[in-house]
């Protein structure tokens, strides 16, 4: 069950493992269409899990013997940029809170999270994490270098792992699988900014200003403004605050894995977004195939206008394709590993008066 489920990048990654998805849930419409187009047979329901009944999931899940929660829960609240311009009190912090009271309710075998490396820096993660521990579970967490497992982005993620038949991790990385950015965007057709492929209304970057026109054609492939003649440089960087924020108006490298994508990935001014050999940010396609996702992945239906800010959310917050094949994999071993032991009754696993008898669970 995939909570928070987005545009399906989890889900997809735990199919490709091998992991029966039975259902995805999240607030968000623009989530539905990319979700059930690409997941035949699997439901999106359209729930605030902060007012979903764990009685709903237990519908979802049916008889299942083995039943893994999932609960990207939105990770802006968490962000270090969020966290100069959001207050604390916002309700979006309370979403782990929610995530933990249905894990009290349906005591599933196993939960996992992913979320932004600054998660963990607070309370309400600590909260989560002590409430499965006083519940049973074995808990494992980590912050890992998604490039590690083959994404061609650089994307540090918290991964959390828990079980209640003995320890669980994440699978070793494996080195030998870095990939580039070359090695998934060389091959796309060429566009113009503000140009669209004629087969792929998702390959589409958006329009630049004459000016940034000129900004693009002055960058260098791992550069910055920096590198720019003096006339182009805006007037904010040359100040001493502007100086410190190199990290924009840059283009991606070839030969290296890409940025962490943002919300924000499709305009040249919002990182290190230039396409590498283009004058172009870019398109929406490209941040999906960096994300992971299969190059065929729907996210509008057809004839639906493409909008940027919207798919940009969509693509930006998903999780990895590849980071999600990664979870799946490391639960189907760990499933193996407890198959030939007895499974205790839900009951047995919340224990009496608290009492931890689920550390004991294992799968039949």
């Amino acid at each position: 069950m995939d909570l928070f489920c987005g545009a399906g990048g989890l889900t997809r990654g735990l199919i490709d493992a091998g992991v029966r998805v039975v259902a995805g849930v999240d607030f968000d419409d623009a989530c539905e269409h990319p979700y059930t187009a690409n997941h035949k047979g699997i439901a999106f329901h359209k729930h605030d899990v902060a007012k979903l009944k764990a009685s709903e999931i237990e519908k979802w899940f049916g008889n299942a013997s083995i039943r893994v929660l999932a609960g990207c829960a939105p990770c802006q609240p968490f962000s270090s940029y969020s966290q100069r311009y959001e207050t604390v009190g916002t309700e979006r912090w309370g979403l782990l809170n929610h995530f933990a009271r249905l894990v009290k309710k349906l005591m599933p075998d196993i939960v996992t999270m992913e979320n932004v490396p600054t998660v963990t820096k607070h309370e309400v993660f600590d909260d989560f994490v002590a409430t499965l521990k006083r519940l049973g579970y074995e808990v494992w967490y980590d912050v890992v270098d998604c490039t590690e497992y083959g994404l061609p982005q650089r994307r540090r993620r918290t991964v959390l792992l828990a079980s209640l038949h003995g320890p669980i991790g994440l699978r070793e990385p494996d080195s030998s699988k870095v990939k580039a950015v070359e090695d998934v965007l060389k091959d796309l057709p060429v566009l113009r900014h503000g140009g669209t492929d004629k087969k792929d209304p998702l390959h589409t970057a958006s329009s630049l200003s004459p000016l940034n026109l000129k900004r693009i054609k002055a960058s260098k492939p791992g550069g910055s403004w920096r590198d720019w003649p003096r006339h182009l440089i805006a007037k904010c960087h040359t100040k001493k605050t502007g100086k410190t924020y190199p990290g924009v108006y840059g283009r991606m490298k070839w030969d290296e894995p890409a940025p962490t994508l943002t919300t924000q990935f499709f305009g040249f001014g919002n990182g290190r977004f230039g396409h590498p050999s283009q004058a172009r940010g870019l398109s929406l396609r490209e941040g999906a195939i960096l994300q992971g996702f299969p190059r065929n992945y729907s996210f509008v239906p057809k004839g639906k206008p493409i909008q940027f800010t919207v798919l940009g959310r969509l693509i930006g917050n998903a999780v990895p394709v590849e980071l999600g094949r990664v979870i799946g994999e490391s639960i189907m071993e760990h499933v193996k590993r407890h198959a030939d032991q007895p499974r205790l009754s839900i009951n047995q696993r919340r224990g009496r008066n608290g009492r931890r008898h689920a550390r004991s669970a294992v799968l039949s």
